[in-house]
């Protein structure tokens, strides 16, 4: 498990609806390994047809040190 506090990325499944804008339901959450080569994914649910969109966490008050 990782020791960071936010997330690099979130997860969603998204759910199509003819004539209306698809449904982004959040499902979990990514984080990127230390040394970049890769990232652990913590799902909370599991989409019904098996596709994940990783969409990078936007928070207001989120401070990177990595710059």
């Amino acid at each position: 498990m990782t020791s960071k506090t936010m997330p690099d990325f979130k997860c969603y499944t998204t759910i199509k609806r003819e004539g209306q804008k698809d449904v982004w339901i959040d499902v979990g959450a990514a984080f990127l390994h230390q040394d970049g080569a890769g990232l652990n994914v913590i799902l909370q649910a599991l989409p019904l047809d098996g596709r994940i969109v990783l969409r990078p966490f936007v928070n207001e008050g989120r401070k990177d040190t990595e710059n």
